[in-house]
């Protein structure tokens, strides 16, 4: 019986993994291109208006959105390792 649950755990375990790595992985991706943008359109006020407040605002809040959303993606990735992998 040990044997059964075992390898239903890892079929899970695996499954869970996959999708929380996948997850995780768009999470990041879009975290990323969020503080991206963010950045550049920061610059780009920047450059244009001449003050940096709106511009570097801009791009704080995005670098804290894309810093959110990587320790979360973080967290899904992780939630899906068996213990101790």
């Amino acid at each position: 019986m040990n044997n059964k649950n075992s390898g239903v755990r890892q079929g899970v375990t695996g499954v869970t993994s996959t999708v929380g790595n996948l997850t995780g992985g768009l999470l990041d991706t879009v975290g990323g291109a969020v503080g991206t943008v963010g950045r550049g359109i920061g610059g780009t006020i920047n450059n244009t208006t001449g003050t940096r407040m709106v511009g570097n605002g801009l791009a704080n809040v995005t670098n804290g959105l894309e810093s959110g959303v990587h320790t979360v993606a973080k967290g899904v990735e992780d939630a899906g390792k068996a213990p101790g992998k």
